[in-house]
């Protein structure tokens, strides 16, 4: 059974008109047959679907083409060529600052931004408490927005934007602006959105979360789609744009090279980036018995061997690993640099083997195992020799005593108190209607 489609883009491309001189602009509507403008395409050529109920994170640098993309979704600008059809209510958390009037009071706004959403004025007042008490900025509700600070002002604009009852969900970065308690708040109302089959779009930089959030994601780039699929993938092309990018701004490094391969339909497949120097020869997780193994049991003594061949001579080295879930968010991991324990310069020709030990406490679970190379050079700038990333399956099996990414063990006492010590001796506790309860 086919799903059914929240957005679908076909074709689409946004072209601003840039003139030198304001006067340009006017003698192109005085003597029409002769454009005066040099045209900007924001966005060329997409074609998206977007099923319902799913999350798709957008991941790109700054200008290309992200605010553009979501605007047109919105309805706020109009493609120049393409079509575009939306499915069902949208709330948009866009730039800060977009869609409310900074005189108006925060309880205005509510009710202003409510009916641009297709709310009715009863429906905003049954919701209005439940609004106000999400954003928790208290008497500042009925002052001026334009009074608010940044943090304020991104509270009452989430509040809004997800208690409309929306069917289509769109934040562009605006999260990031939230203190840390709010941010998760937040974060637990879009998780409920998903589960509750809502349709998500999620922009922001921080990799970690479009990968936690997103069940699909898109790469955007000089206004063009260049990739999008699982949100790992599109998160590790992310990261390979980025190094080929410092490696366009400077020559005198060797050419850079990348790599992907897709070991089989049921294996996360490993991806390879660096400019060449030194080669990460092999990646081995070895238990406390000596063993080399892809599955460790939980509380043991574990151990990552990386093995490095270098090329030529590198002045600085350091090595690293990580382990990551299998979404792609990482649970460990370090390198030689950050933890102070620097290398001796390689020479061309030499074979190194760096050991990482410690007491594997991570959750029983599947993993995979990453490890790269690197050179520092001056001011700490680090050029990526060899980085393999997901080489490497591995297993935790155990029955851990405690929860999280990080099931550690937890000491517990108990300690009886007298009644003189009782801090609940003024209150009269009937104990069999707990026990009943």
């Amino acid at each position: 059974m086919a799903e059914e489609i929240a957005i679908s883009l076909k074709n689409v491309s946004k072209c601003y008109k840039r003139y030198p001189h304001p006067v340009e602009r006017l003698k192109e509507i005085l003597l029409p047959g002769k454009s005066r403008a040099e045209e900007f395409w924001a966005l060329r050529d997409i074609d998206l679907e977007i099923p319902k109920g799913h999350t798709l994170g957008i991941i790109g640098q700054n200008g290309s083409g992200k605010s553009t993309l979501l605007q047109i979704i919105v309805g706020t600008l109009t493609p120049t060529t393409g079509a575009v059809t939306v499915n069902g209510r949208i709330s948009a958390l866009l730039e800060l600052g977009s869609g409310f009037n900074p005189e108006f009071t925060g309880r205005q706004n509510v009710f202003f931004n409510g009916r641009l959403l297709g709310m009715t004025q009863e429906e905003l007042e049954n919701k209005f408490d439940e609004i106000a008490a999400f954003a928790d900025i208290g008497e500042f509700i009925d002052q001026p927005v334009k009074t608010y600070s940044s943090g304020m002002f991104v509270r009452l604009a989430f509040a809004v934007a997800t208690h409309v009852n929306p069917e289509i969900l769109i934040i562009d970065e605006a999260l990031s602006v939230g203190d840390i308690l709010f941010q998760r708040k937040c974060f637990r109302k879009i998780e409920q959105f998903y589960q509750d089959g809502k349709t998500i779009l999620f922009v922001s930089h921080d990799l970690t979360s479009i990968l936690q959030l997103c069940d699909r994601a898109i790469l955007l780039d000089k206004s063009l789609m260049i990739s999008q699929g699982e949100p790992r993938q599109v998160a590790l092309a992310y990261k390979s744009l980025i190094a080929q990018r410092e490696a366009d701004q400077n020559t005198d490094l060797a050419s850079f090279q990348q790599k992907y391969e897709q070991k089989n339909d049921n294996q996360i497949g490993e991806s390879r980036i660096g400019f060449g120097g030194a080669e990460v020869i092999s990646v081995e997780v070895v238990n406390s018995q000596g063993t080399t193994t892809q599955t460790v049991e939980w509380a043991d003594i574990i151990t990552v061997r990386i093995t490095i061949y270098f090329y030529r001579e590198v002045v600085r080295p350091f090595v690293g690993f990580a382990i990551k879930d299998l979404k792609g968010i990482p649970i460990i991991g370090t390198n030689t640099f950050h933890s102070k324990k620097d290398l001796a310069p390689t020479l061309a020709k030499s074979m190194v083997v760096i050991e990482f030990s410690w007491q594997c406490y991570m959750s029983p679970g599947n993993y995979t195992v990453s490890a790269g190379v690197a050179e520092l050079g001056e001011n700490h700038s680090i050029t990526q020799l060899d980085r393999r990333f997901d080489m490497l399956p591995l297993a935790v099996v155990g029955n851990p005593p405690s929860l999280g990414f990080f099931a550690l063990p937890i000491n517990i006492e108990c300690n009886v108190l007298d009644n003189s010590q009782n801090i609940f001796s003024d209150r009269q506790i009937n104990a069999s209607s707990i026990s009943s309860s």
